[in-house]
């Protein structure tokens, strides 16, 4: 377990994901064990969505690629590079071609093995702010990569009238629930305000959407998406794709808090 302190901030991160981030003794991080989702932090990459309509298959540049939901980035471990106080850096390396075992298999897949035709480089740091929580990603691949890039934290509930402020729009916690599965999409925007027992502040770089999801009244997923998958059939996934200019891209994600 990695921690992280500044001030009233405490950060917990076990072997990459973010499992805690309290302020002042409140905790915002779904915890493992709770009713809702088994984890409290994951990335999708590089593709975002369901993958079973199509057979388990995603077409990039390079060829036909074996992908399951969300990608098999998750399928991967992170090693910590570096640690401070303040702040922590873990990455992930993928070889080309390299075959993954994928863990949904055989219970909730038919596709026992997945595979990505590119190298890449995964970072991902967690950095205390003096005014809250900045999460950094740094992909670094060839030029032309085709991904998406989705980050997946699970907040803590605390409260009956929880609400999402979206700019002019407000959401209600009734409104995610109601769309189940496939998850709200808020298009067009760079940071969201979740309205519980006070304020929290999600402000991204580099994604441009999000997506809500929950099944449960004590958590709710506020995830930045570079695309939203659901916009397409799933034969069609690559049309979601943007592409790495240069060797590498970067995307963050600032969780603060306003008590």
């Amino acid at each position: 377990m990695v921690n992280l302190k500044l001030h009233d901030q405490i950060v917990k991160i076990d072997k990459g994901e973010l499992v805690g981030y309290a302020v002042a003794g409140h905790e915002y991080i779904h915890q493992k064990g709770s009713p809702g989702w088994r984890n409290s932090d994951t990335e999708m990459f590089p593709i975002i969505g369901p993958t079973n309509e199509a057979n388990f298959r995603v077409t990039t540049p390079k060829g036909i690629a074996a992908q399951d939901q969300h990608g098999l980035l998750r399928e991967m471990a992170y090693q910590l590079v570096s640690q401070t106080d303040t702040k922590a850096v873990f990455r992930k390396q993928y070889a080309s071609g390299t075959s993954m075992k994928n863990s949904k298999y055989p219970s909730k897949s038919t596709e026992e093995y997945l595979s990505w035709p590119y190298n890449f480089e995964f970072t991902k740091s967690f950095e205390l702010l003096e005014n809250g929580l900045k999460i950094q990603f740094k992909i670094i691949t060839e030029e032309g990569m085709p991904f998406m890039l989705g980050y997946h934290p699970a907040f803590k509930l605390h409260s009956e009238n929880v609400t999402i402020q979206a700019e002019e729009r407000t959401i209600s916690l009734q409104e995610v629930l109601d769309v189940g599965s496939r998850a709200l999409p808020v298009m067009d925007c760079t940071s969201l305000t979740l309205m519980d027992n006070g304020k929290l502040s999600i402000k991204t770089e580099g994604f441009g959407n999000f997506m809500l999801w929950t099944e449960v009244p004590n958590m709710l997923c506020i995830e930045p998406i570079s695309f939203y998958p659901y916009a397409v059939n799933q034969e069609d996934l690559h049309l979601g794709f943007q592409t790495v200019n240069g060797s590498e891209k970067i995307f963050s994600v600032i969780i603060q808090p306003n008590i």
